[in-house]
């Protein structure tokens, strides 16, 4: 750490590093460069849009002991970056994260950037859920694009919901976000919603035996979606049409798990959906799809 002073020295040094330690990626960046760069960004409290003048400021010696720190147990015990910053972004907005909570990272994103368009009208979006909830990332950003509706957010994990309250305090959104602790449906009241969207546990047994370290960081609670990584989206299917308005739409990410979902039931009209920042497994369905489906 002695030759390390400027930012621009602990981010080639950093990259170095993870590059010679072979980090796994893929909460939030893809890259040791984007890694380090996230690190070293949120521990000095700088912006992702930094005056690249900055690169070559001189640290204070609490500023290098912390990053030398941070950057060693990242490597150390593969600590995911964002549980050592206790800072995920999503849909442009950024939220608190610990390990109580799954890493923000879904494609969903985009679609709530985007108001659900084409699949349906903004202006028809009065009542929203989202099941898994988590920290709370999908209905927080789904709070922020449509502020005029209401969103509830239910989790099985009272610790989750703990962390979602911190997000939804921190955005301000705890007036148009209700919190309710549930197995999926089971304990909400009954209301019809013009989009339920869901990114539930999909992970399947074998993906689960074969988790790089940083991902065993991150609750099993949130991962694990049974044998062939459907179990919870087959409930959510099996009980959507309840609570869906007449237009109304169920989106819900299931990852690697959209091979088996549509082996397992090939005659279900499935959009899935594509990004252009990426990311897939991600299906939607209507109303009226629901209503003509057995998923039993």
């Amino acid at each position: 750490m002695t030759d390390l002073f400027t930012l621009r020295d602990f981010l080639r040094w950093a990259v170095s590093r993870f590059n010679e330690a072979g980090l796994c990626y893929g909460h939030g960046a893809d890259s040791a460069w984007d890694e380090a760069l996230a690190l070293i960004l949120a521990t000095l409290h700088l912006p992702h849009d930094v005056d690249r003048s900055l690169l070559d400021a001189r640290l204070t010696q609490a500023e290098r002991e912390q990053l030398y720190k941070l950057i060693e147990q990242r490597i150390s015990e593969r600590v995911p970056v964002a549980y050592l910053t206790h800072q995920a972004w999503f849909a442009g907005l950024s939220f608190y994260v610990d390990e109580r909570v799954l890493v923000p990272r879904s494609p969903i994103a985009e679609l709530i950037e985007n108001q659900f368009e084409p699949w349906i009208k903004p202006d028809k979006v009065h009542a929203i859920l989202d099941l898994c909830t988590g920290s709370g990332c999908i209905a927080i950003a789904c709070a922020k694009a449509f502020p005029e509706s209401t969103v509830d957010a239910s989790d099985i994990s009272a610790d989750a919901l703990a962390v979602a309250k911190i997000n939804t305090l921190r955005h301000e959104v705890a007036d148009q976000v209700t919190l309710y602790q549930s197995d999926l449906f089971s304990q909400l009241p009954p209301k019809k919603y013009d989009v339920i969207v869901s990114n539930p546990p999909y992970v399947d047994a074998a993906d689960m035996a074969a988790l790089p370290a940083e991902y065993l960081h991150e609750p099993q609670l949130g991962l694990a979606g049974g044998d062939e990584g459907l179990d919870i989206a087959l409930k959510i299917m099996q009980n959507a049409h309840h609570y869906l308005n007449p237009n109304g739409i169920l989106i819900v990410e299931v990852g690697n798990s959209e091979y088996a979902l549509i082996e397992k039931f090939p005659n279900i009209p499935f959009t899935w959906l594509e990004f252009q920042r990426g990311g897939g497994g991600v299906f939607l369905l209507t109303y009226k799809q629901l209503g003509a489906i057995d998923v039993r």
